[in-house]
């Protein structure tokens, strides 16, 4: 006969653990583990043997268990046993178990009574067990005998404290009822591990064996003794019954008619036997499964609500719906369309904060990389002004000039307007590149249908690459607007008169004095010999640039004026992940403490970009590359006649004067026009026409064929999900065919003195 209540939580802990293994995961249940404690014969291996329901252990006089065994239980459809030391040998007959756990003691100990902390692994697979440890100890002595050493008493005291210390083991403190329980070394090294008790109960064996007269109906009832747990008592088989071979089954039977029969027992026999004490400790494990199974449950509704917003979309996949395709076609074009509008427009929802994307980036292009190219076309001073030179004496002729001539104005204006072609070509070309990239982004969700993601994106690619031209056309047209006519009347124009007045140096645009243009992180590059590179936090107004500990700006560390700045390009390093800029002066002086330039350095090649824009508008211009010697210049480049002096000065303030106001009114018109032209056309052809495209690009099934891939993620979630719900079902049965037993109240076990 097997352990009955045992038998009765095998089916729950299967389900629950098949459940979990169908999710992938493992059931931690963590079951305890039961030790039995005790002195020698006290009847400890047979309290287990009763406990498993086999009959495998040895048995004897004197000190039997001269090594732990540690028993550890499998359910298992077939019957079968296994020790670590003969890896591969199955052992069918637990008669051949016996013997071998006698030899592998002997091998280890000897034959004269020497024990040995080395475990015995033991491994039972059954169909009547649970996934258990159960742990048999050596009988605690005080006297060697044979080969035992001399201080037995605290080698074995050791071996039980490795098992019985751990929170998760039960303690059985196995007390045989013609000894002295005040004294009984098994409750005192219990009472040690567990001052309140909640882990250890008494067993109590041999009650047949007490003397005549006598017995232990105070101890078993918890008055004269007690312990939080209380005690159950156990009529094991005798040497004699076991020489006998009489079965665990016959044992069972005659131990419940000893206590139905005992005047002194009768009236608590149902809490007593090894029936009541497989009972009691098949709670516990009732119990601990019981108290696992919330944390179980909340961690399987945390994933079955991750899963729920996917799993909606499947809940009703039909693959044999013909209308599945079409709906499905429609929903992710629109979806696309919502996705692409977003990305432009920027949304609440979904917000990426890892970089920029979509419509912050040409945002960025709009407005810092388009007017830092135009600043940087028309910077040059002195090739500037060797052109206004040869425009006056070439509009002269043979005649000296006494008025500054209109047309050499115009001409340079031209020359200037023509210029800005460039940038804004290249500034088409960065918004079409970043809308690309937008689209191939958007097309990710397209993912489940290859076919349909290749299509959409070639379609939407394909037409703003057509947009393209007319964009282009568009802006080169309003290039070609502003030289059709110079206007001079225009309100924002100095005019003759106050360019006259108007000299160069006051010319110079600056920005409000005092006005914060930027502020950021940037690390100064500084060879390790100097100090090395540090970040600090900058602050760039329109008269200095400042540097601080942090962002606090408590601790200012230097301030650098603007005045005869500019800016250079500086090659990445072989090692370094930054992008480096420098800044230096005009006029060969250091910058910072010994160093002509100092280099900016910061993570990524936008950033460098922004703050470069930055120092444009506080006019600190980029350096021009010098491809000729300046001395090369003919020798007639300048005039040193006064008169032609003033005229160039004069006309120069009203080029300047002129492409301010036509570099303002392109910095305005470009984003206008990419706007409309490519990217709002962009938005109407994917809302109103993409669907019409797709379906006249080839048929609607090949189109909305899904990848293997889709396939097989849909199957996996829709399973997972159904066995999250399999699991929290079992689990919502297992809390109601079980229940807990409270924790009984603490008791005066004071009469225990702790084992020293």
């Amino acid at each position: 006969m097997g352990n009955r209540g045992m038998e009765d939580l095998i089916p729950l802990i299967n389900k629950l653990q098949d459940a979990f293994s169908t999710i992938g995961q493992s059931c931690n249940l963590d079951l305890p583990q039961i030790a039995v404690v005790g002195g020698q014969s006290a009847g400890k291996s047979s309290v287990l043997e009763n406990f498993v329901g086999r009959d495998f252990l040895p048995r004897g006089s004197g000190i039997v268990t001269r090594r732990p065994l540690i028993l550890q239980l499998v359910n298992n459809k077939a019957e079968y046993a296994e020790f670590l030391h003969c890896k591969g040998k199955k052992f069918v007959d637990f008669d051949e178990v016996r013997s071998e756990i006698e030899a592998e003691t002997d091998r280890i100990t000897g034959s004269n009574k020497g024990i040995s902390p080395v475990p015995i692994n033991l491994r039972v697979y059954s169909p009547h067990v649970l996934n258990l440890t159960l742990i048999d100890l050596p009988g605690m002595t005080k006297v060697a005998v044979g080969d035992q050493p001399i201080d037995i008493e605290h080698q074995i005291r050791d071996m039980l404290m490795q098992f019985i210390t751990k929170e998760s083991c039960l303690i059985l403190a196995v007390t045989p009822a013609n000894t002295d329980l005040a004294n009984s070394d098994a409750l005192k090294i219990a009472k040690e591990v567990d001052p309140q008790g909640m882990r250890t109960i008494g067993v109590i064996t041999k009650l047949d064996l007490m003397d005549e007269g006598t017995d232990a109906k105070d101890i078993l009832e918890n008055k004269l003794l007690p312990l939080r747990r209380g005690y159950i008592g156990v009529v094991n088989r005798s040497q004699k019954d076991i020489d006998g071979k009489k079965d665990i089954r016959a044992a069972l039977a005659a131990e419940r008619k000893f206590f139905l029969s005992h005047p002194a027992y009768r009236h608590i026999a149902e809490r007593m036997g090894t029936p009541h004490l497989q009972k009691t400790l098949n709670q516990q494990l009732t119990n601990h499964i019981r108290d696992t199974l919330p944390g179980l449950r909340s961690k399987l509704q945390s994933q079955l609500l991750s899963l729920e917003k996917e799993v909606e979309e499947y809940k009703n996949f039909r693959p044999d719906d013909p209308t599945r395709k079409t709906k499905a076609l429609l929903q992710m074009v629109q979806q696309f369309g919502v996705d692409f509008e977003k990305c432009i427009e920027g949304s609440g929802d979904q917000v990426d904060t890892n970089e920029l994307s979509g419509g912050a980036k040409i945002n960025r292009i709009f407005h810092e990389r388009f007017p830092f190219e135009l600043v940087k076309i028309v910077f040059d001073e002195k090739e500037l002004r060797r052109e206004i030179s040869h425009a006056i004496k070439n509009v002269h002729g043979v005649r000296t000039g006494l008025f500054t001539p209109d047309l050499a104005f115009e001409v340079i204006v031209k020359k200037q307007i023509v210029k800005l072609k460039t940038p804004c070509l290249k500034c088409i070309d960065l918004v079409i590149q970043e809308l690309i990239n937008t689209v191939r982004q958007c097309t990710n969700k397209l993912n489940s249908y290859p076919r349909l993601r290749e299509e959409t994106e070639r379609i939407v690619t394909t037409h703003v690459r057509e947009r393209e031209g007319k964009t282009k056309d568009q802006v080169l047209l309003l290039i070609d607007i502003e030289l059709s006519y110079i206007n001079t009347n225009h309100e924002d124009f100095i005019g003759f008169a106050n360019a006259q007045q108007r000299n160069t140096a006051a010319n110079k645009k600056r920005a409000i004095p005092n006005q914060v243009i930027r502020k950021g992180w940037l690390t100064i590059n500084i060879s390790i010999m100097k100090g090395g590179s540090k970040e600090y936090w900058f602050v760039l107004t329109a008269e200095s640039l400042s540097w601080y500990k942090d962002e606090e700006e408590k601790e200012k560390k230097y301030m650098l004026p603007l005045d005869n700045l500019k800016l250079r390009d500086v090659e990445k390093g072989f090692m370094s992940t930054k992008h480096i800029f420098a800044i230096f002066n005009t006029e060969q002086r250091n910058v910072y403490k010994d160093l002509r330039q100092i280099e900016l350095a910061c993570d990524s090649q936008e950033d460098v970009d922004s703050w470069k824009a930055s120092f444009l508008r506080a006019g600190v211009y980029p350096e021009k590359d010098q491809t000729e010697n300046e001395d090369a210049a003919p020798a007639d480049t300048f005039s040193m006649d006064p008169q032609l002096e003033r005229q160039v000065e004069t006309i120069r303030n009203l080029v300047d004067s002129y492409t301010g106001i036509v570099n303002k009114s392109i910095r305005d018109l470009m984003p206008k026009t990419i706007m409309h032209l490519m990217i709002n056309n962009a938005k109407d052809f994917i809302h109103s026409e993409l669907l019409a495209y797709l379906y006249s690009s080839g048929d609607q099934n090949s189109l909305m064929e899904e990848s293997a891939d889709q396939a097989q993620r849909r199957d996996e979630m829709l399973r997972m999900y159904h066995a999250l719900k399999e699991a929290l079902h079992i689990i919502g049965d297992i809390s109601v065919n079980t229940i807990s037993t409270p924790v009984p109240p603490p008791v005066n076990d004071g009469w225990i003195q702790e084992a020293r």
